[in-house]
């Protein structure tokens, strides 16, 4: 007799490009443990929603039952062979193994793996041969006592806390892992897929101690709501489109269709068909890229709302014309009230519906990639939104303990306050609760769909260094070891998750940690995957740092005093930025945000009025900024705005009270900085001396405040050499470097050129000799010159 074992590896994804699936395990060929695993191929399939799944039968010998077997899944792929497709490690603090296993016994259910849960939670389609697509509610709310799906009335969009607005409630069912499901068939209140498109809906949850909630879908495509009322659970009479999108009903939406701005709707094929109309291509290499990071909600110039993703398709021919080839977008997942950053998020997969919703959101990735500008999204998963009581915040149970979305540790009575036990993290709300499956799946899960609907080429996650460094306990700041620990856990199974979706995805991280595991390999090591890091310090010696100890170049600079500058610091930075970097002279917290930060030009003349010949000095200095950045090794970025040499102040609590027009003032008073930006960054994306991460460093002069570097690469040698001084050397600066040779050495860029709004000092353009490793040039005051090696 024997027990026969179902396995299943699945994706989640409407298709993946991998072949030759294996499922490996610790059996031999006749079933018996065994120390020497044996693998066997897995034949492709499609489960009931349509998604791609390899399946394997195993027959083990019944002698066998009660032992316990370990399995997982290998797979090949164009570009790499035997790559392990467990991406989850052992939920043991300090295993790195990435294996299931299992107790044998008879009628044991298939064995699953997981990859992504897509279309096991939410609102999703069931295919059906012979009639119409079903529909499948599954919510995860593993300590209820009971669990409804409730539909409500579209033209409120809201359910209040007695029921009002609710038209038909549905009871669901328990089934495995804490979810809740009812699907067509199950109950005559529900149509077919179709016919439940656009329907609004909630969850009522019966808690652990018998309380009644109601509670929005955090796996909803869809929020109802483009305004920032709260009706925090009164009956409410407004429009649905003033409601604040974390509190409103869920809506059932077709991820297979897109509906156009004319309300025409395509299938997704048909709109994707033309994303890369000409053979326009987005670069494929990290090293290649030079980033636009860019808010949504401060587009819009000249009204009084922020700005959509509308604003953001128009946005993308002055992109173009700037000739960025990477924009990155700060958080578009639904998040609270329109008048902030989106670091906030309530609902990952829902694109914000103020913005313009995800429809819009395609439509900007579409119109990014037919002028070859990839697209990377900024995350946060960090911390939940502190106010997103009906998407994560006592889902299901009021017992601290059993708070399933959030990290706590011991009991309530422990603490003084019983909030103590949650995990501060020094982000703005507490830590998620990473030891569990479900939350580290929502995050997994909602960035997969970020790639395989929206075609997004990247992310950026805010604040790594939170998830798997800040851990501290709420109630007294003592380590919580463990938290960190599964955080960083978290983020190798969420980059082995990516780079098995796609492996040519950008993923960066804002982490300030210095660990060097950061950027080693997850998927075929134990690092956590990121191709590279942000490098806050480039900035703080760059710009500013208020209280810190790093060269604030242009901040001492801007007091005109004639002071040493600690142009060795830049040096350093510079070549450190050579090593999976991302580097900035500006990012969205540095123009404003923080205490004694201000936008570049502003921190160049320190807070004078910038006017006049005081205007031209912080422009001056403003392009010594943005040079370095765009010439070093790094992979460059720089924040809206700066291109045009915005002054006003960008912060999280009224940046719609600073926006400053920058499509006017590209024909305007920005017509200098954006120039320099445009020729910059042609240099930076069009010279494979500059896209390579090599960099020499023959002088440094912290009293002259001078610094001079190469960049080269396969015969190419360029020479950068930057002046903060307040006086042009008029009559050359002596250059040592055993690189520049007996060579000719052409000017290809000066910053103070008069085009640019300088004083035009430089060398003209021409060419200049060096000799025995002695280049002797005129240097602007407060710029950066270019030559290139003939």
């Amino acid at each position: 007799m024997t027990v026969d074992v179902q396995f299943r590896f699945r994706s989640g994804l409407p298709s993946m490009a991998f072949g030759d699936v294996r499922l490996c395990g610790s059996w031999d060929e006749q079933g018996r443990v065994s120390h020497e695993w044996t693998s066997v191929s897995m034949r492709p399939s499609r489960d009931e929603d349509g998604y791609d799944v390899f399946v394997a039968d195993v027959s083990f010998p019944d002698a066998g039952i009660g032992t316990h077997f370990r399995w997982g899944v290998e797979l090949d792929r164009p570009d790499a062979s035997g790559l392990w497709a467990i991406a989850a490690e052992l939920d043991d603090e300090v295993s790195t193994r990435r294996e299931r296993s299992f107790d044998l016994h008879p009628d044991l259910a298939p064995q699953t793996y997981y990859l992504t849960w897509i279309g096991r939670l939410g609102a999703n389609r069931t295919e059906r041969r012979n009639s119409a697509d079903g529909i499948r509610f599954a919510v995860w709310a593993p300590n209820a006592r009971a669990v409804s799906l409730v539909l409500a009335d579209p033209a409120i969009g809201y359910i209040a806390d007695d029921g009002t607005g609710a038209v038909a409630t549905i009871a669901m069912r328990k089934t495995v892992d804490g979810f809740w499901t009812v699907e067509t068939g199950d109950d005559d209140g529900l149509a077919d897929f179709d016919g439940m498109v656009a329907t609004p809906y909630m969850y009522r949850i019966t808690k652990d101690d018998g309380s009644l909630v109601y509670r929005t879908d955090i796996w909803s495509l869809m929020q109802i709501g483009a305004g920032d009322f709260d009706p925090d659970g009164a009956v409410y009479h407004g429009s649905p489109a003033s409601l604040d999108g974390p509190q409103s009903c869920s809506v059932v939406c077709d991820p297979k269709r897109v509906v156009l701005p004319s309300g025409e709707e395509l299938t997704a094929e048909a709109f994707w068909a033309d994303e890369f109309a000409g053979g326009q291509k987005i670069p494929d290499r990290l090293e290649d890229l030079v980033i636009y990071e860019l808010h949504v909600g401060a587009l819009g110039f000249g009204k009084p709302a922020p700005g959509t993703l509308d604003d953001a398709v128009a946005f993308v021919e002055h992109l173009a014309a700037l000739g960025v080839n990477a924009v990155e977008l700060l958080p578009i997942a639904e998040f609270e009230t329109r008048a902030n950053w989106g670091y906030g998020t309530s609902h990952f997969f829902a694109a914000d519906q103020g913005a313009g919703g995800t429809d819009r959101l395609k439509m900007f990735i579409k119109t990014c990639h037919q002028r070859g500008i990839a697209v990377i999204l900024d995350v946060c998963y960090n911390h939940f939104d502190p106010d997103g009581e009906r998407a994560q915040w006592a889902y299901d149970s009021n017992d601290h303990t059993r708070n399933i979305y959030y990290w706590y540790e011991g009991r309530p009575g422990d603490y003084a306050d019983p909030t103590g036990g949650y995990i501060d993290n020094i982000s703005t709300g507490w830590a998620p609760r990473f030891h569990e499956e479900a939350v580290r799946q929502l995050f997994i899960s909602s960035a997969a769909f970020f790639v395989s609907v929206c075609h997004i080429d990247g992310f950026r996650l805010d604040q790594t260094s939170s998830i798997h460094q800040y851990p501290v306990l709420h109630a007294d700041g003592r380590r919580a070891d463990r938290a960190a620990a599964f955080g960083a856990k978290f983020l190798k199974q969420w980059t082995r998750t990516m780079r098995l979706i796609k492996p040519q995805l950008f993923l960066t991280a804002e982490d300030y940690s210095d660990w060097s595991a950061m950027t080693e390999p997850s998927l075929t090591g134990d690092g956590l995957g990121f191709d590279a890091t942000w490098y806050g310090d480039f900035h703080h010696n760059l710009v500013e740092y208020h209280g810190g100890a790093q060269a604030q170049l242009l901040k001492n600079a801007g007091f005109g005093d004639q002071r040493a500058l600690t142009m060795s610091s830049l040096a350093g930075a510079l070549q450190t930025s050579a090593h999976s970097k991302v580097v900035y002279n500006q990012s969205h917290d540095d123009c404003g945000n923080r205490e004694g930060s201000a936008r570049t030009a502003v921190i160049a003349v320190n807070f004078a009025p910038v006017v006049g010949e005081t205007r031209t000095w912080a422009e001056a200095r403003s392009r010594f900024a943005a040079a370095m950045t765009l010439l070093s090794p790094g992979t460059p970025m720089f924040f809206m705005g700066e291109e045009i040499g915005a002054l006003k102040p960008y912060r999280y609590n009224d940046f719609l009270a600073n926006r400053e027009n920058i499509l006017g003032a590209a024909d305007g008073h920005g017509a200098g900085m954006i120039s320099c930006y445009r020729d910059l960054i042609a240099l930076s994306v069009g010279e494979a001396a500059i896209r390579s991460r090599n960099i020499a460093i023959p002088l440094v002069h912290d009293e002259n405040r001078v610094i001079a570097f190469h960049r080269w690469n396969d015969g190419e040698d360029f020479l950068v050499v930057g002046s903060l001084n307040d006086a042009p050397f008029e009559h050359g600066y002596r250059l040592h470097s055993d690189r520049l040779g007996d060579d000719l050495w052409e000017e290809v860029f000066n910053s103070d050129s008069r085009r640019y709004g300088g004083w035009n000092v430089g060398n003209g353009g021409g060419r200049l000799r060096a000799t025995a490793g002695v280049l002797d040039p005129v240097l602007p005051a407060s710029g950066v010159l270019v030559f290139r090696r003939l």
